[in-house]
Order: structure tokens, then C-alpha cells, then sequence
């Protein structure tokens, strides 16, 4: 083979792999939405409410970088180019966070562990069981959730919740992380409800200031 056949193999491919890389789609990165805004209605049996929200627990095949969905009961789809801005877990008890302080008009939300170190009335941990979207063109959130006396740490409540909200539309990964945040908030709700029906424990510390 002559020296001018060679380059030009050479050349074919290295504009091949060229090529090929230049087609390769970018990544897509995505996160989670607190409730929308609405103008606060603080009320004083409330108002000072402190809350830790830890520990937050996922599966494994939920805490990667891909955005997964459910294609069967026994089959996941991972897209390589669909990803979470940071961690999963990361902005799921972010957003989870930002939706309490909100429905509970409160700026007093801890998420443990933590250096920050103040008198809490409540403890809300959660094991995630399902954060994904379905084969039928929805988004499902499943948990089993923890309401703890933050000082005795004793178990006030156990609860799950199942949450379904329907994709925009189908087989959209913007469309399925606005109903996942959808479903977070329609969770948010249920634990505002349950901590406004209970009494607010003693502190044995000196309270913390006003929200």
C-alpha cells in the first residue's frame, strides 16, 4: 500500500470517529420544583415551628446519576443523556424542605445531619420505596414516612403514601420531572396535615427566635 493510500485510510478514519462524536447528542440535566409561591398567611400556632427533615433513604437503582422510568414491572429504562443536575437525594429533601417551610409557614427547617444546632419540635424521616416514572405515562412516588419527637425521639407516627401524577406529556423527561414534582408536593401536603393535628411538644431549651 502506497504512502498516499495510507494517509488517505488515515484520514477516512479519523473523519469516521470525527463523525460519529459530532452526532452524539448532549446530556440534558434536570431538578426537582418546590410549590409555587403564594403569599405567606403566618399564624402565631405556627409560626415558630422547627422541624428536622433526615434521614432520607433511596433504593439503589433510583440513586445514579440517570433519570429512570419503569417500562415493565421488572424493567428500567435509564437514559444516558437525562440526568439529574446533582444527586437525587440531594434535591428531593431540598425541594421536600422548601415545600414544609412553605405549607407551614416556617423558616425553621433543618435537613440532618447538620452543624446548625437549635431546639427542634419535630423530626420527619423517609425511606422512598419508588421515585419513577410508569409504562402507563405517570409519575410515581412511594414512601414510608417517620414523624419523631426530635427531643425523646420517640415514634409519633408511621406512615406510606402512594402518589401518582400524569405526565403533560408522554414520554417527555421535562414533562415527567414536572409530575414527580408534582407528586413530591401532593407528599408535602399529607406531612403539613399530620404536624398541624398534633400538639407541639415541650423544649427543654430555650425556644428559638421567631420565624
Amino acid at each position: 500500500m502506497t504512502r498516499s493510500r495510507c494517509a488517505a485510510l488515515a484520514a477516512m478514519v479519523i473523519g469516521g470517529l470525527l463523525g460519529g462524536c459530532a452526532s452524539t447528542p448532549p446530556a440534558s440535566f434536570y431538578s426537582l420544583s418546590p410549590l409555587p409561591r403564594t403569599a405567606a398567611s403566618v399564624t402565631p400556632e405556627h409560626e415558630a415551628l422547627a422541624l428536622g427533615l433526615g434521614p432520607v433513604s433511596f433504593p439503589a437503582f433510583l440513586d445514579r446519576p440517570q433519570i429512570v422510568s419503569r417500562t415493565s414491572a421488572n424493567q428500567l429504562e435509564l437514559d444516558e443523556f437525562d440526568r439529574w443536575g446533582g444527586t437525587l437525594q440531594d434535591d428531593f429533601v431540598r425541594v421536600w424542605g422548601e415545600n414544609l417551610g412553605q405549607l407551614l409557614d416556617s423558616s425553621r427547617i433543618l435537613i440532618l445531619p447538620s452543624e446548625i444546632r437549635y431546639p427542634l419540635d419535630f423530626r420527619v424521616s423517609a425511606d422512598v420505596l419508588a421515585f419513577e416514572g410508569t409504562p402507563d405515562g405517570q409519575a410515581q412516588l412511594e414512601v414510608r414516612w417517620s414523624l419523631l419527637d426530635a427531643e425523646t425521639a420517640q415514634v409519633l407516627s408511621v406512615r406510606r403514601g402512594s402518589y401518582r401524577r400524569p405526565l403533560a406529556q408522554p414520554r417527555d423527561t421535562g414533562a415527567l420531572i414536572a409530575a414527580l414534582s408534582a407528586a413530591l408536593g401532593d407528599f408535602s401536603r399529607d406531612v403539613a396535615a399530620t404536624l398541624r393535628e398534633l400538639p407541639r411538644p415541650r423544649r427543654s431549651g430555650p425556644a428559638p427566635p421567631a420565624s
